[in-house]
């Protein structure tokens, strides 16, 4: 019979002893007497390292510790150490935060760095042992599958309450619902130190499982405080059939559950222990103070039982329940079992009598008797028949298991010489379990705010406006008829709603002919938002090669501005492909060159830009480079976004009012109007000539591409261009808190104009927060610290923490993707990814990145646009020069056998597994371009889906998770501009500081600039729906100080070395004034 345990943890996780190392586990493994003892930690690159350095192979699967690493007396017991490791998911799933940590054992450490590099390309797994992943156990699992067939899943400690499978404040009612598919893959459960196998009996729904029990130990000392019983051979194989099928797995030894710190109910704040009945009888409120209390381990298998308490499964697997040997000798002799006598006299029976688990379980107490004094084996006598006194654990705090009270050990001492051991007992029989200490303080009145899960579900705020109704102003918005109709929509509003609601009513009501409709949206993803919410009457323009012959169904047409003019060009018998960032730098450089000019390469592009969008016109010096450049890209077979337009409206000013290529714009509808520049403006009105109807939907006070030429005037222009112009104002907003809305109206009415109204229809009351920090790295921290205080916590050590300081908000716990930080420059990310990754919180970040603009990115992305669109010979071209390097005997054979091999399985692998195989196709001199590549394609379903939105999107369009595989929940971080269309529970402002925002370059600030900045502020305001926190530095931005007092709560970290652990103070306004 072998004892092991399987989960602990290493030094490289959070408040874990520096001891944790091979040498003191092995040791202490020794002293325990466990077989098998786990690894921990084998995510850590450089655990595993340390790992591979100082263990050997023993039996299939398991390691020893090298010789020469061995702790204290030689031995010739040699515990087997096993790879194992914990991972802390926390996501989404069905509407609600989850966070379960899982048990991973595999059969070797080139398992463990397989399926590391696969969870690489998740989330950070360097700066934790235990991990912290936005991913769901459903693909924790399907990972592990792929890259560790042998391995072992296993949902650890799953009644804990804030991190299991089944916890009270995060899990779930069902395996099922965690597993889905994969259910049928998850063979045990680790019952945790506040269950025993009593306790899960009672859930017949477990039944099917094996029940494994581990100590979960962050030092080496607390191995062993449960462990599991094998009669199967010493290596991995067996461990898998006894874990996998139960061959082999004799059974389980136990802490007593109710030493656990999460058995019974509580609140350690306030010192109250309950059991399960009392706390439905409080209502799930601590009577001392008001707050929820933390609902226990037992009280939750109540919840989820169907058989009584006392129940026994048949043919189940024995167990026993005991204590720790230092506590077994500080509770029989009345010492700490922390002190030095508790420890000397620990050493001496490991050295006099064997092992702990020997002295606990199998020597005879005479021996023991011999060897350490009669209190002793009085104390391990009792407790192996089970005859302790429990006191329960609650909120966090252990439970204490009493052996020998003080009479006992003052009446052994004084009889001992007088009476035998079954005399002594007769006169001392342990009570029965006493009843947890429990506060005497009257009820008093609930000033928190705190409501239990249920309550504050039954109350929360609900949307005023349901899916398919409108409000009066959106009503008459959809129903409106005439030439020009303008709908000013502020933010909230339902814009989007509206717009696809006069689609619907075109349609259905009118009548109108889809193929007459024509939907331009200023991102991809508004696009593909539209397309799904309507149905099969839409389609997303994309080239013409997107559509079969027999794919000739009439739609709508939805799509960008340049996604619409592409496919127009295209139907026009125009063969091009869109020239990326790297060709248009390439091609500037020649042009450059050709001339003798030192003039950047970017500044010449941006200079090129205005002028075709006609913000600017060419002296005759620079018009020969322009010229030059545009031959040289006609040359190449491509075109760039601005000649996309330019060649559509030549075309389209050749064409007669009442030709049929002008049909689809008969009814134009133009979301985001305020965002348009002169050149789409000049685009819109040729759409619109001989067209019916013309509606466009914006908000003045959103429009926040000066530096393209868009102008809050817009409107204005319109209306003075159609003399029957009609326009409707939205006045009520469904997105934002009423403080945050307050706020931000209060801010934008410094621009000129009349004083902005909008309604708010939440009844949330919650503050903008506006914290002061000392500099920007303490900015950074604040931000890591309260996301995870937002999300409530990230560990055990971390859930303590935000309950004691949320006490003064009502707000839920949110999910990693509940939350944005914006920004004003991609700059400011650094640091703000420095401390997130610190954090363990995952993040994805939106906008375009530099390595698009790499070499081997732009052949890959030529590669299989020329594979999914066949005959793009500018495309093929462009692909075959880009990949020479790695293409050199027979190029064209070589590429057109990549292109047949690869256009086979486009349509049915995901863009993350192709471009996988890929980078293990071509040998890349730098891989990390494309793994980056491939991080930023895991968010979209299809290879076309992912070109499209790179060849068509904007920067809120295009993301990057921070290194991720599978689709996960992170935290958004994104610049103002790309927030624009989005909305999030929770929202940080980062880097609200003088000189940034406004921000300030050169000589260009003026009132202009200024008060686009305002209009940009308002829209990041604006993303928040229930939570918005401003931050900044010693200098607040002035727009900060716009904010009315009574819709904000000034607030500072401390300014001590110690920021990260401060909690915000609170302040008053004038302080910054």
């Amino acid at each position: 019979m072998y004892i092991g345990d399987l989960h602990i943890h290493s030094k490289y996780s959070r408040a874990t002893s520096r001891d944790c190392t091979p040498e003191y586990l092995d040791l202490w493994a020794r002293k325990k007497g466990i077989d098998m003892i786990g690894t921990g930690d084998f995510t850590h690159p450089a655990w595993r390292k340390e790992l591979a350095e100082k263990l050997e192979p023993a039996q299939d699967g398991f390691y020893i510790l090298k010789e020469e690493y061995r702790l204290g007396e030689p031995s010739s017991y040699y515990p087997r150490f096993v790879i194992t490791g914990e991972i802390s998911s926390i996501y989404k799933s069905n509407d609600r935060v989850r966070k379960v940590h899982s048990l991973f054992i595999l059969p070797g450490l080139e398992d463990a760095e397989a399926l590391a590099r696969r969870l690489e390309l998740i989330g950070n797994i360097h700066s934790d042992g235990r991990p912290i992943l936005g991913i769901s156990c459903r693909d924790l699992l399907e990972i592990m599958l792929e890259t560790s067939p042998k391995g072992i899943y296993v949902p650890a400690h799953i009644w804990t309450p804030h991190f299991s499978l089944f916890g009270a404040f995060s899990g779930f009612d069902r395996i099922e619902e965690c597993f889905e598919d994969l259910t049928p893959h998850i063979h045990a459960l680790e019952t945790g130190l506040s269950s025993d196998p009593p306790m899960n009996w009672r859930v017949s729904a477990l039944d099917r499982f094996c029940l494994i029990s581990n100590s979960d130990a962050h030092s080496p000392a607390k191995l062993g405080r449960e462990a599991n019983l094998f009669d199967i051979e010493l290596s991995y194989d067996g461990l898998y059939r006894a874990i996998q099928e139960g061959k082999g797995l004799a059974g389980t030894i136990e802490f007593f559950p109710e030493e656990g710190k999460y058995h019974f109910d509580g609140h350690r704040k306030c010192g109250l222990c309950i059991s399960p009945s009392e706390t439905m009888k409080y209502g799930n409120k601590c009577p001392v103070c008001g707050k929820k209390i933390t609902i226990g381990v037992l009280n939750r298998v109540e919840q989820l039982a169907d058989r009584d308490e006392g129940f026994v499964l048949p043919a189940a697997r024995s167990f026993e329940s005991i204590v720790p040997l230092p506590e077994v000798i500080g509770a029989s002799t009345g010492t700490s079992p922390s002190g030095k006598k508790v420890a000397a006299q620990y050493e001496h029976m490991i050295a006099s009598l064997g092992s702990e688990f020997s002295i606990l379980r199998e020597i005879p107490i005479e021996d023991i008797r011999k060897k350490a004094g009669p209190l002793i084996a009085e104390g391990i006598d009792r407790l192996r028949k089970g005859q302790v006194i429990r006191t329960p654990g609650f909120d966090g705090e252990y439970g204490k298991i009493s052996i020998l009270t003080a009479d006992d050990i003052s009446r052994l001492e004084g009889q001992i010489s007088l009476f035998t051991t079954d005399q002594i007992r007769a006169f001392s029989q342990p009570q029965k379990q006493q009843n947890p200490p429990k506060k005497t303080k009257q009820p008093e009145k609930d000033v928190s705010g705190l409501r239990s899960p249920d309550e504050k579900q039954r109350q929360a705020p609900q949307e005023p406006l349901p899916a398919h109704d409108l409000n009066r102003l959106q009503q008459k918005a959809v129903e409106q008829i005439g030439r020009s109709i303008a709908v000013i929509a502020g933010p909230g509003a339902g814009k989007t709603k509206t717009l696809i609601a006069r689609l619907h009513y075109l349609l259905e009501v009118r009548k109108i002919q889809p193929e007459e409709i024509t939907a331009v949206t200023f991102t991809h993803k508004a696009a593909e938002e539209m397309i799904a919410r309507m149905g099969d009457t839409a389609v997303q323009e994309k080239p013409n090669r997107h559509k079969s012959k027999g794919d000739a169904k009439a739609s709508v047409r939805i799509g960008t501005f340049h996604a619409i003019c592409c496919r127009f060009l295209q139907d026009s018998g125009l063969s091009f492909v869109i020239a990326d960032t790297g060709l248009q730098m390439e091609l500037a450089e020649k042009a450059l060159r050709e001339f003798e000019r030192k003039a950047s390469p970017t500044g010449f592009l941006q200079k090129l830009s205005q002028i075709k969008n006609g913000l600017s016109e060419p002296d005759e010096n620079h018009r020969r480079i322009y010229e030059f450049y545009q031959k040289l890209l006609q040359e190449s077979g491509a075109m760039d976004y601005d000649d996309l337009l330019l060649e559509t409206l030549r075309i389209l000013k050749n064409i007669p009012e009442d030709a049929a290529e002008r049909k689809s714009f008969s009814y134009l509808l133009i979301d985001e109007f305020q965002d348009i520049n002169p050149l789409q403006y000049q685009l819109v009105k040729e759409w619109a000539r001989g067209g019916r109807e013309l509606f466009v939907i914006g908000d003045p006070d959103q429009s926040i591409y000066g530096f393209r030429g868009c102008t809050p005037h817009i409107f204005q222009y319109l209306s003075e261009e159609y003399p029957c112009h009609i326009t409707i104002r939205l006045e009520d907003n469904y997105r934002s808190a009423p403080d945050i809305l307050k706020a931000a109206l209060n801010v934008i009415s410094h621009n000129q104009g009349e004083r902005r109204q909008m309604r708010a229809q939440k009844n949330i009351k919650c503050p903008v927060r506006i914290v002061s920090t000392q500099d920007e790295r303490r900015e950074a921290i604040f931000i890591a610290k309260e996301i995870n205080r937002q999300i409530g916590g990230i560990d055990m050590l971390d859930t303590r923490n935000t309950e004691e300081g949320c006490e003064d908000t009502v707000r839920s716990i949110r999910g990693f993707s509940d939350i944005a930080v914006l920004y004003r420059t991609h700059r400011q990310a650094a640091l703000l990814e420095k401390c997130l990754r610190q954090e363990g919180i995952p993040y994805q970040i939106a906008g375009r990145e530099d390595f698009l603009t790499e070499r081997d990115v732009r052949a890959t992305l030529y590669f299989f646009h020329q594979a999914i669109y066949p005959g793009e010979k500018p495309a093929e071209e462009l692909c075959r020069k880009l990949l020479a390097n790695y293409l050199k005997e027979s190029p064209a054979l070589q590429l057109a056998y990549l292109t047949e091999k690869y256009r086979k399985k486009v349509k049915k692998s995901r863009p993350a597994k192709l471009l996988e195989e890929w980078l293990k196709e071509i040998s890349f001199e730098n891989e990390e371009p494309i793994k980056k590549l491939a991080d930023m394609s895991i968010l979209y379903p299809t290879m076309e889906s992912f070109l499209g939105t790179l060849s068509f999107g904007e920067d809120g369009d295009v993301r990057r998770n921070g290194g991720k595989k599978f689709t996960a929940d992170a935290v958004t971080l994104m610049t103002f501009h790309g927030a624009k269309g989005l909305e999030f529970p929770v929202v940080f402002l980062y880097g609200m500081d003088t000189g940034r925002f406004p921000l300030e370059i050169g000589s260009s600030s003026g009132i202009a600039s200024v008060e686009e900045e305002r209009r940009l502020c308002y829209v990041g305001m604006t993303r928040a729906k229930e939570e918005l926190i401003l931050t900044c530095g010693q200098e607040p931005s002035c727009f900060l100080q716009e904010i009315p007092e009574e819709n904000a709560r000034w607030e500072r970290t401390r300014d001590a070395e110690d920021t990260e652990t401060e909690k915000p103070i609170q302040l008053n306004l004038f302080d910054f004034m």
